[in-house]
Parts: structure tokens; sequence; C-alpha cells
């Protein structure tokens, strides 16, 4: 999914379950209104605050991208059906000047 496209659904309140699998400390220093953190080692321990629906559409992210191909294949494994990957990661989402939730 594209930054922009993903930013024209939070608008208009059709967003995904964003997840976010960069460490706390990155996602605390910026990320996308509304994402959730899930670092990798919390996905792995199954800590991470992941909806009940397996059905539901996940958007995953990191900061370039290695983290969160390992976070789709680790969510696939734990049943979710539906996870696309955003175009470009965080630093697409910054290139294009969209907004940081703190």
């Amino acid at each position: 999914m594209r930054p922009l496209e993903l930013a024209d659904k939070i608008d208009q309140g059709q967003s995904p379950v964003v997840v976010d699998v960069r460490t706390g400390f990155e996602y605390r220093s910026g990320h996308i209104p509304g994402a959730i953190s899930a670092p990798i080692w919390k996905i792995l321990l199954r800590l991470a605050p992941l909806p009940r629906d397996r059905n539901v559409e996940l958007v995953v992210l990191c900061e370039l991208g290695p983290r969160a191909w390992m976070g789709k294949i680790l969510l696939g494994f734990l049943g979710f059906r539906t996870i696309t990957l955003l175009e470009g990661h965080m630093a697409g989402w910054r290139r294009a000047k969209l907004p940081l939730a703190m």
C-alpha cells in the first residue's frame, strides 16, 4: 500500500490496522497516527497488542523494510490472512511529509 493511499484511508476512517514493528524507541520518536507498536520480539513472544480477528486487514511497516518482511511472515504464521507492507515504510511516509504522532 502506498503512503498516500493509507493516509486517505486513515482520513476517511477506513484505515486497516497499521502494525509498526520498529523498536519502542523508534515508535515513540514518531509513528503513523493510530499505528500499534508491535516490535518483532513482542510478536515472537505473542506479547504484541494484535487484533483478535485474524481476517482484519493489516499494513506492516518498519523504517526501511527488512523487519516489516519478518513481521509479515510471523503474522502470517499467527493466522492473519490479509497482510500488506507499506511501500517505502516510515522513510517513505516521512518523505511524503505525512503527519506523525508522538
